[in-house]
């Protein structure tokens, strides 16, 4: 235990209370036990490399090229991504991929390459293997991507998991980004990375890893190509990245570098080269589409850890509804619980909460319903007494419930890695949904555990089902969320068919978008938190989880009404548009901040239920292209080595650039712009791109730009849908993507799509058909004609 785990502890049971802080020593004493009993000591280790080509066996796709110490399982999918794995481990079973793996390409082929070595050659990549291990990924064109070394495996001479290391090199022009929902990226600098999902017990700020959902993701842009590379393995481990340098030492460029060291889990990795739109298009057919969320969720949430009543609730969205402000839902915490116990509800506070439910719906507000994974271990508990007879919980190596400190105090932990437990938790959201509520948050499924000293969840040795094979929780901690949103998620369209679930986890790993999406978690009120905020969001997109965002305002403390309506107006363009604060917080309704503040709230929530079309329109599309709703301004030109380095603006779509504010202060700000024409949605000034702007942003609003020939989706003052078009350059077009929605249910909607053009001195805008083209169905607004 260090210093700073030390401080923690003594913290956590000095603010727990003298019965809760008991429990804490107590739980980590006992985790202590449970590992030095149910863990064998590793001991001695052997090295080993895989050592010289033997062999090769061509199969479909690839095959197998066998060393003299291991053997490489090497496969190119018809989708254009590569596997490969050591020791000969298959892509499955694997808790990443959606369903069965993409079949092989029947036109990759593996041939004998330079050197003794072996390489496939594909349409979209090759990949060379060197006569002693080493991989290269290369462009069509021979650029190499990628190179990695040959690894090393630390076998213990008892038996059991090996730990592992991959060394690999990129171009010295590479940047990486990915790892999960870092708080310092969303490009990651030079460093060590954790791979662990882990509550840091406290507010987190940029300089805090590892946090709550990480992922062996890595995405690096090049000026040859994007790739994106994931090692699958749950296994605790570390990335140590260090970027490259042109011309660095003696003249020469020095490669970028990453190291990855993992406590176990099989060796087997996923390669994707090309556009970041397409890595991200077969990312997507890998790991599956992301859940499409109800519209009503991509509207403005308000939560808060203190609404200690039905009236209390009530109050807020009277307030809401008195100063004309859009409100979408209202989230319970957990102290709308009886006793802080899962899948129940305090009766003194919440006498009437499904009528509550259906007042709120009624004025178009639901509910959303905050959902732990631990459950008080006490008889009489009604989900502790079916949790045991249907044998739900984790259990130690010696068959004993593992129990853990939580909220309700002591607490056990459902298996979620076993069918059977997610069918039985599926059931469990009856209640909840009987209780009228509409959407459900998951929240301490790292899983935490409250401990007085050391790691803050279950002991490394607890059994787990893993789908039937068993194991332990080194393996089963960082998907435990990820199946936990599982269970939610199929449960919910079992007992709910007609509608579509709306799930989002503060913890997950990798698949978590086909469940449902994310939250940054307990991140720091201030300016860093602020930036922490979108660094989250953007890097979770990246790595195939579109739906995210931060508490609004920060966790703790009171914001100043600077920060306060800054962080809102950020929020305002980010997927999960969320107030929330701790109970020892300050207040977070717009009106609480003064006057002034209020009035440009307003502003900010006009313009999202304005937007709400077009993030209808964006969520569709991410459900079926893999697109992150918010992107790097790199999206489009990778190439563009200026934009790599841009991390305090981002792209909404394809239309519109948002450039936050993120310093105090601040009433104008230099905003770098992609190439092309961009109008400021304020003044419709044209910029043309590529290069650098300084334009106003007042306390009022933040800057936004809309790119020249963009067909935007939004809402109309008579509450139907327009299209708002920004005039293109002149001599060239544009266009965008609609996709209508009825708010809910399982209906696949058509995609309309628009073309805008010059014809004389007026811009046409037309609908694309099959049978041409043809007038818009809505109503059309051209915009920034006064520089066309």
């Amino acid at each position: 235990m260090d210093g700073r785990d030390l401080v923690r502890s003594v913290k956590a049971v000095g603010s727990a209370g003298a019965a809760q802080g008991l429990r804490t020593v107590r739980a980590a004493w006992r985790r202590r036990r449970a590992d030095a009993d149910g863990l064998p000591p590793r001991g001695a280790e052997r090295a080993r490399v895989p050592g010289p080509v033997q062999a090769v066996e061509p199969g479909p796709g690839g095959g197998v090229v066998r060393f003299s110490r291991s053997e490489l399982r090497i496969t190119v999918a018809v989708n254009g991504a590569v596997f490969w794995g050591w020791d000969g481990v298959a892509p499955e079973p694997s808790y990443a991929l959606a369903g069965r793996c993409p079949e092989p390409d029947p036109r990759a082929v593996l041939e004998p390459d330079k050197d003794g070595g072996w390489r496939v050659v594909a349409e979209r990549v090759t990949v060379a293997v060197s006569r002693h291990g080493a991989i290269d990924v290369l462009t069509p064109g021979g650029v190499r991507l990628r190179r990695d070394l040959p690894p090393r495996w630390w076998e213990p001479a008892g038996g059991g998991p090996a730990r592992w290391m991959q060394r690999s090199e990129v171009a010295a022009d590479a940047r990486f980004f990915g790892l999960g929902g870092r708080a310092s990226g969303p490009r990651l600098r030079d460093g060590t990375y954790r791979l662990w999902n882990t509550d840091p017990g406290r507010s987190f700020a940029p300089g805090d890893d590892p946090l709550y959902l990480t992922m062996p993701v890595q995405v690096v842009v090049a000026d040859a190509a994007t790739h994106l590379v994931f090692h699958d393995t749950s296994w605790d481990g570390t990335v140590v990245l260090r970027e490259g340098a042109e011309g660095a030492g003696s003249g020469h460029d020095r490669r970028g570098t990453s190291e990855l060291r993992m406590d176990g889990g099989p060796l087997r990795c996923w390669v994707m080269v090309g556009t970041p739109a397409r890595v991200l298009l077969v990312w997507a057919s890998l790991t599956g589409a992301p859940a499409l969320p109800p519209a009503w969720a991509l509207g403005h949430h308000h939560a808060r850890w203190g609404f200690g009543s039905e009236q209390e609730v009530r109050r807020i969205v009277s307030g809401y509804r008195e100063r004309d402000l859009p409100l979408d839902a209202v989230h319970l915490d957990i102290d709308h619980y009886d006793a802080h116990q899962v899948f129940t509800v305090d009766q003194e506070r919440f006498p009437k909460l499904p009528q509550l439910a259906e007042d709120l719906r009624r004025d178009g507000i639901r509910l959303v319903s905050i959902v732990d994974p631990a459950v008080k271990a006490e008889p009489g508990n009604d989900v502790f007494d079916s949790g045991t007879a249907e044998n739900a919980f984790v259990r130690d190596a010696a068959g004993r419930l593992v129990r853990g400190v939580v909220w309700p105090g002591e607490s056990v932990y459902p298996d979620f890695t076993h069918a059977r437990v997610r069918q039985w938790w599926g059931r469990l959201y009856e209640e909840r949904l009987a209780q009228g509520f509409a959407g459900f948050w998951h929240d301490m499924n790292e899983p935490t555990s409250f401990t007085a000293f050391g790691e803050s969840t279950l002991p490394r040795s607890a059994r787990h089902s893993l789908e039937g094979r068993g194991g332990d929780h080194r393996e089963a901690h960082n998907v435990y969320a990820l199946c936990m949103a599982r269970a939610g998620y199929e449960g919910l369209c079992d007992l709910a068919p007609e509608g579509r679930p709306f799930v989002f986890s503060r913890s997950g790993w990798v698949g978590l978008q086909r469940y449902g999406g994310a939250w940054s978690g307990d991140v720091a009120t201030g300016w860093p938190g602020l930036r922490a905020s979108l660094s989250l969001v953007m890097g979770l997109g990246l790595c195939g989880v579109p739906y995210s965002g931060p508490d609004v305002g920060g966790f703790d403390g009171t914001p100043s009404p600077e920060l306060y309506l800054r962080w809102f107006q950020l929020g305002a363009y980010l997927p999960l548009f969320c107030t929330h604060a701790s109970l020892r917080a300050g207040r977070r309704e717009p009106w609480e901040f003064g006057a002034e503040v209020l009035e440009h709230a307003r502003v900010a929530l006009v313009e999202r239920r304005r937007l709400l079309p077009y993030f209808v329109t964006l969520a569709h599309l991410a459900r079926r292209t893999g697109a992150p709703y918010v992107r790097p301004l790199w999206w489009s030109v990778p190439e563009d080595r200026a934009l790599r380095d841009c991390e305090d603006a981002f792209l909404l779509g394809d239309c519109l650039l948002v450039a936050p504010v993120l310093a105090p202060g601040t009433d104008r700000r230099a905003v770098r712009l992609p190439r092309g024409r961009w109008y400021d949605t304020a003044t419709e000034q044209a910029h043309e791109g590529p290069g650098q702007v300084l334009v106003d942003a007042p306390l009022a609003r933040v800057p936004v730009f809309a790119r020249a020939g963009a067909v935007l989706p939004v809402r109309g003052a008579d509450g139907g849908l327009e299209l708002e078009v920004w005039a293109p350059a002149r001599g060239r077009t544009g266009g965008g993507l609609v996709v209508r929605d009825a708010g809910d249910g399982w209906d696949e909607p058509e995609t309309e799509r628009y073309v805008a053009r010059w014809e004389g001195r007026q811009v046409v805008v037309e609908r694309e058909g099959e049978d041409g083209l043809s007038k818009p169905p809505h109503p059309v607004r051209i915009r920034g004609l006064g520089t066309g």
